[in-house]
């Protein structure tokens, strides 16, 4: 069977299952109102409204229950049945027929009867008797709250997800994906870290960056913009605010004030929380006379927006109200498109080979010709940017794939999306092209006929949102990042108090070399104070003891292994410095 086939097949036992699912719920609880219960990619799941809570501790019964149900042999059996009919039969259900209400006319109404059991409305389809659901592997995953139909301003009902799999192996093998998973989780190791941190007296989505967190996010940052600098990007501060005038000028007052927060009245002036840079950008541009010699501008900025995300979206740093993006705008003549979209896409991968990122692949991000509306410019000017995006594509070798309804209002983007450690396709950078702010800002450059004309605008983002990037790390190296990037990069332990002196010594050498170093003289035993900087993931342990302060040598223990080697301070040094230096992935 080919894996479409094979989908279409586990997909129909799923939504069965889900069937069995509520009827074992509503013979256990009795009380209990039904919502929906839709297959996923790794099981089902199904929302109930009840007013006993379900916890993991009920699982086992729950579990225990839907294997009862599926060994009596139940029929699924098909009815049609008219709008009155479905109204009648769920008039004291009323999630089922808030549905039902909602139908068109004509539309064929069917219930599926789950033996005596249960009886749901649903299209189907169904395996035709609960015998066929025997060797089917399922697992209680968890009880989340959600909102009925995702809307904040219906009630909260209770969420149950199953993992369903053909078979045991199937099911063990996505059992090993999660637990994976949560040693891998950002928010569990941010915080182990000390990478970053929450409390709601400041606010949801606002993170805290604790000490080690910000050592990552600056080195990030010098990392970026040294590279930038290398290839002629112009750094800029522009303010975290701006009026709500800029953003009617730039159109992203329509397409996303609803994600902005509230707009601040002072003095007569409307304010907003920016939550991106291009108007700043623009003025930035418009600020000066440019002849096309000075083209193409390159403007970077590190720069910290704002967006209000709904609260069931937020997730760790991965996605926040107030973020840090590493952003540029390049202003060019539509010559000099195809060469600065080059030069971006080799920065891109010139950083995702420093990471090690090899598994990603470009989206094309086009305009849905079928809601055009959504868009600002012309037929023309879509289609020749469009156009150009994709021979661009195509003469690098890039693998990509195009994607109709992902462009941004303004205009058609590649997007770069990685593969992460647990599966997941994250979007990490983007470069995007844009006839359009030009036009509404009015720029200008003069042309070498002494004659005005409009620049092209390149978005591009590389690290994306460093919180988001940072996250994207955390989860790919469990924690263990690259010495030049780890906030601790060695750690000095002395064996006791006659080799305090030489280990602090040693401390204050490499400090002056820039190198992140502490000494843990602790009054608590050697193996704790190592199996503490194991925790840490501390790239290097230096253990000091009466022989290396007599030999004048250090031992050192590498991150990962459980062997001390020996050496001499210097050598220790240099490897070291090269290391960082190189920004050698491990």
């Amino acid at each position: 069977m080919d894996n479409e086939g094979y989908k279409k097949e586990i997909n129909v036992k799923r939504h069965t299952m889900a069937h069995v699912l509520a009827a074992a719920i509503k013979e256990i609880y009795g009380d209990v109102k039904f919502g929906i219960g839709p297959a996923i990619d790794t099981g089902f799941y199904y929302d109930f409204d009840m007013p006993q809570n379900i916890t993991p501790e009920n699982f086992d019964e729950i579990e225990q229950k839907m294997k009862e149900i599926v060994n009596q042999n139940l029929d699924m059996v098909k009815e049609v049945v008219s709008k009155e009919q479905a109204l009648e039969i769920f008039k004291d259900e009323p999630y089922k027929l808030e549905l039902i209400n909602e139908l068109p006319e004509n539309e064929e109404i069917s219930i599926y009867h789950l033996g005596d059991k249960f009886d749901d409305l649903c299209r189907g389809p169904h395996v035709e008797n609960t015998k066929f659901l025997r060797n089917v592997s399922f697992k209680l995953d968890r009880v989340n709250g959600a909102y009925w139909r995702g809307n904040e301003k219906n009630k909260m009902m209770q969420r149950v997800y199953v993992y369903c799999f053909e078979n045991k192996d199937e099911l063990k093998e996505q059992l090993r994906r999660v637990q994976e998973a949560m040693e891998r989780d950002h928010r569990k190791l941010g915080k182990e870290l000390g990478i970053f941190m929450y409390n709601d007296l400041v606010g949801k989505g606002l993170p805290i960056w604790l000490p080690n967190g910000f050592i990552v996010r600056r080195e990030l940052n010098d990392y970026i913009m040294n590279k930038e600098i290398a290839l002629g990007y112009k750094h800029v501060m522009t303010p975290s605010l701006g009026t709500v005038d800029l953003y009617k000028t730039s159109g992203h007052w329509d397409h996303y004030h609803d994600d902005m927060f509230p707009v601040m009245e002072r003095d007569e002036e409307a304010y907003v929380l920016r939550p991106m840079n291009c108007p700043h950008h623009m003025m930035i541009y418009k600020n000066s006379l440019h002849s096309y010699k000075d083209l193409p501008l390159r403007i970077a900025e590190i720069a910290n927006d704002f967006r209000f995300e709904a609260s069931g979206s937020l997730c760790g740093i991965e996605r926040t109200r107030a973020f840090t993006q590493n952003d540029s705008h390049i202003f060019c003549r539509p010559e000099q498109i195809k060469s600065e979209v080059e030069n971006v896409i080799k920065l891109i991968l010139d950083v995702y080979k420093d990471f090690g990122f090899k598994d990603y692949r470009f989206r094309l991000s086009l305009r849905d010709p079928e809601n055009v509306e959504k868009y600002f410019g012309n037929d023309d000017l879509w289609e020749k940017s469009e156009r150009e995006l994709r021979e661009i594509l195509v003469e690098t070798g890039a693998e990509f794939y195009e994607a109709k309804g992902e462009a941004a209002f303004y205009g058609p983007k590649i997007d770069v999306n990685v593969m992460s450690a647990i599966g997941h396709e994250v979007t990490l950078s983007t470069v995007q092209l844009d006839y359009q702010l030009p036009e509404k800002f009015e720029l200008e450059y003069i042309d070498e006929n002494n004659q005005k004309e409009r620049p092209v605008v390149i978005h591009r983002a590389i690290l994306g949102s460093l919180d988001r990037f940072t996250a994207f790390l955390i989860e790919e190296t469990k924690g263990v990042f690259p010495t030049w990037l780890s906030p601790l990069q060695a750690k000095v332990i002395p064996i006791n108090e006659n080799c305090i002196a030489y280990a602090q010594g040693i401390d204050e050498k490499l400090k002056k070399q820039g190198i992140r170093v502490e000494v843990d003289a602790r009054n608590e035993s050697l193996s704790y104070r190592i199996r503490e900087a194991t925790k840490q993931k501390v790239p290097y342990i230096l253990i000091l003891g009466e022989k290396e302060v007599a030999e004048k040598v250090v031992s050192v223990r590498k991150r990962g292994g459980n062997e001390t080697k020996s050496c001499s301070y210097e050598e220790f040094e240099n490897m070291l410095l090269e290391e960082i230096k190189n920004k050698n992935i491990q």
